[in-house]
């Protein structure tokens, strides 16, 4: 029984020493954020308030003008219609290349980020914040950020399809600049509180990657970037 026990933990050794960095990569890239938006979620449903959600909100009206409102408005709506036609030009270019399975893993990324936001606003149901006239009223609700679930899941499908690729660090440059001005448009708006902002990239990084995994069969980071897939 001993030698049947010390055959068995030598063999899941060998597994995890195999397989760490895929290990590394789900965890890092699926359960860390789970349990992030988990922890932001559960005090929105009790509540409960984020002392730095006030504190960014004011700190970024501190600093607004009609040239910077205008600028702003420009990048949110910006980066919807970047969201969209990217996204139907990438699922495009994939099918017609006969890349099957990118292509497919796009769509579900990307419609299931769009669905997942929809439940989870509805689910939640937090009234968006008022401490300001907003230049860009929002109606629904805040929790969590649609605009930034959007760029956040644009930005890693992008950055898993190139990742085996020269583009790969452009890609992700890219993906973080977008993710950002995205973002920061959403707070200094006064549409999102931050930690809408926060959850929605946790949410969005988790979907994603988990799509990732189930479509492609594979760790995030082990897609190659060229060969058809049918």
């Amino acid at each position: 029984m001993r030698e049947e026990l010390r055959q068995l933990l030598r063999a899941a050794a060998d597994l995890l020493r195999r397989r760490r960095l895929a290990l590394l990569e789900l965890f890092v890239g699926i359960f860390a954020p789970l349990a992030v938006f988990a922890a932001i979620a559960d005090d929105v449903v009790e509540h409960q308030t984020f002392a730095w959600d006030r504190a960014l909100l004011e700190a970024f009206h501190a600093h607004a003008t009609p040239a910077r409102d205008a600028v702003m408005v420009w990048i949110s709506r910006l980066g919807i219609w970047c969201i969209e036609l990217v996204s139907v030009a990438l699922f495009a270019w994939l099918a017609a290349r006969r890349r099957t399975a990118q292509a497919l893993f796009v769509a579900v990324a990307m419609l299931g980020e769009w669905l997942l936001n929809m439940l989870t606003k509805q689910l939640f149901g937090r009234v968006r914040p008022a401490l300001w006239v907003s230049p860009a009223p929002e109606q629904s609700f805040s929790f969590p950020s649609g605009h930034t679930m959007g760029s956040m899941a644009l930005a890693t499908v992008v950055a898993v399809l190139a990742w085996r690729t020269r583009w790969r660090l452009p890609a992700v440059a890219a993906g973080a600049v977008f993710v950002l001005a995205v973002s920061a448009s959403r707070v200094y708006l006064g549409v999102h509180y931050p930690s809408d902002v926060a959850a929605a990239w946790m949410a969005s990084l988790a979907w994603v990657l988990g799509a990732k995994v189930l479509v492609l069969g594979r760790a995030p980071g082990r897609v190659s970037g060229g060969g058809r897939e049918g």
